[in-house]
């Protein structure tokens, strides 16, 4: 796991916005149209080169491919995953109706365009219908190879400073087939564990998207003990499917999962971070950059991550276009350094920026790479005064 041993390091949380030649071919796949295999092949190849140069060339030290391939950062599972069944009358925003009812006005123009109006191939929700087992090996592969290729074989390239994303065992459906939950959620887990072992054989870190964990606390029915126990069901299932694989090779990122928005049910960290670090994760990346989650850092006056783990607090927001000041940047950065330990700290973004493939991403992608500019000069402006 890379840590701010000489400077503050850099990354972020991985979904970066589509080119639209690879859109086409995505859409056009969706639809069930003849795709040519060796155009699209190509077409994944370019996105991610040049996904991989713009990272670099923006400054930030810890990268990935962007989830280019990917038709989004949990839809991509349903072509790897065997036993599942779409449920297209199934409402996918089910968890979340306690925020829309709140704001039915913004909420009905905004799911409209940006959620749904451009989206590449939308996914029907997905259900457990029969035994699961992963069947995704040769799509992973090429995956990998994309991002091998593209990132070389320079000290720039190694395990510390490139990470691949994969989806939590609890964002991959509904369950119809199994008895309980809890056996679900394993099965999913031993699956995944297939995905997980060989990003990290591939010599990248692994990162699992786990924006599922935190509609527990925000939205989740029963009392507060029956929250507690149905996380403690999701993070087991991802300690299980992390088996063998040592926890410094492993990031964990939660969020909120709708980007733009009042926000007011979003749980606050302090009600679930004891459960996030039960998560045998050698990183924890969460929202801090966002007006309603800036405030996190006073977690850590009282809480303390688990021995050896890196913060990967987002300083950037995927909420807003305005693009963060480098010493506003600074400032979120020192005050968590001097909390944890400037060497348990690498700046990050609060989620990913594309987390569908979509022609309408969150934030337009030329405020992405200022954002990204902005973060690494704010790295630069901290690490001045933390080695001071």
């Amino acid at each position: 796991m890379q840590r701010s041993t000489d400077r503050i390091y850099t990354t972020h949380v991985g979904s970066l916005a589509r080119p639209a030649a690879l859109l086409d071919l995505m859409r056009a796949a969706g639809a069930g149209q003849p795709v040519d295999e060796a155009e699209r092949a190509e077409a994944e190849r370019l996105a991610v080169a040049d996904v991989v140069a713009r990272q670099r060339s923006a400054g930030l030290d810890v990268i990935s491919d962007g989830e280019q391939t990917k038709t989004g950062f949990f839809a991509y599972i349903g072509e790897r995953l065997s036993g599942f069944s779409p449920r297209p009358g199934r409402d996918p925003l089910a968890g979340f109706r306690a925020e829309i009812e709140s704001f039915p006005e913004y909420y009905e123009q905004y799911l409209k365009g940006a959620m749904t109006g451009g989206m590449a191939a939308p996914a029907a929700p997905l259900a457990c219908t029969g035994p699961v087992s992963y069947t995704g090996h040769e799509r992973l592969r090429r995956d990998l190879e994309l991002l091998r290729s593209a990132v070389g074989d320079d000290q720039g390239s190694g395990p510390d400073q490139v990470f691949a994303c994969a989806v939590a065992p609890s964002g991959v459906g509904g369950n119809e087939y199994y008895p309980t939950e809890a056996a679900y959620l394993d099965a999913v887990a031993d699956a995944l564990h297939e995905e997980y072992a060989a990003i990290v054989a591939a010599g990248f870190t692994l990162q699992i998207d786990d924006p599922f964990l935190t509609d527990v606390f925000s939205y989740g029915a029963g009392s507060r003990d029956q929250t507690l126990e149905r996380a403690q069901r999701y993070v087991n299932a991802i300690n299980r499917s992390l088996a063998g694989i040592a926890p410094e090779r492993v990031r964990l990122h939660t969020c909120y999962g709708i980007n733009e928005g009042p926000r007011v049910h979003d749980a606050p960290l302090a009600d679930y971070v004891d459960t996030l670090f039960t998560i045998r994760a050698g990183a924890f990346s969460f929202e801090a950059a966002n007006p309603r989650h800036e405030h996190v850092y006073h977690v850590f006056e009282s809480v303390k991550p688990p021995r050896d783990a890196v913060l990967l607090p987002g300083v950037i927001s995927h909420a807003t276009s305005i693009v963060e000041h480098p010493d506003t940047i600074a400032d979120r950065i020192v005050r968590f350094a001097e909390l944890v330990g400037r060497e348990n700290v690498v700046a990050s973004a609060d989620c990913g920026f594309s987390s569908q493939a979509t022609y309408h991403p969150e934030i337009h992608p030329s405020i992405v790479w200022a954002k990204f500019e902005s973060l690494a000069e704010g790295a630069r402006r901290a690490t001045a005064r933390l080695w001071a």
